[in-house]
């Protein structure tokens, strides 16, 4: 079988190992201590606030988990050359929706690292699949659930 790599920033490793370690460290104290407590209250069988403690205890190590395993498969994009005038990984773009004039930045970032609130949006998205490898001046048309859209690349720079 395969290993799935996930191409990520330098930005985006060091802020999952971030996670990773708050994860283990201080949420893993911070359960066990609401568990404490709530053993503390009696009947566990009838406890909401054991529940719950539990609930967020198996969620914690989930994430952990996940974390791990995209650290473990985690592809640095490097900055070469080739890939300084190009749309890719790591790369902020402004673009500028041909119809309506409007100019929207995005940093394209692997899909491990997506958070479209903070306009990152993943090389895997519908915008980022159609803007990989393209170049400034390029107009692309990016197919979506709402319609056909066309976007010309204004800028390209790297952090």
């Amino acid at each position: 079988m395969a290993e799935e790599f996930y191409e990520m920033t330098q930005e985006g490793v060091n802020r999952l190992k971030e996670e990773l370690d708050r994860r283990k460290v201080e949420e893993r104290s911070s359960i066990a201590e609401r568990m404490k407590i709530a053993r503390g209250f009696g009947d566990l069988s009838e406890n909401s606030e054991y529940d719950e403690a539990k609930q967020a205890q198996s969620e914690n190590e989930q994430r952990i988990l996940e974390l791990e395993n995209i650290l473990k498969y985690a592809k640095v994009v490097e900055d070469t050359d080739a890939n300084r005038n190009k749309v890719a990984i790591g790369t902020t773009v402004k673009l500028q929706d041909v119809e309506s004039g409007e100019t929207e930045e995005y940093n394209i970032v692997g899909t491990a690292e997506e958070d479209i609130f903070s306009n990152k949006i993943s090389s895997d998205s519908p915008v980022g699949q159609a803007i990989i490898g393209k170049r400034k001046g390029q107009t692309v048309e990016v197919d979506t659930p709402y319609g056909i859209f066309k976007y010309k690349i204004t800028s390209i720079s790297r952090k």
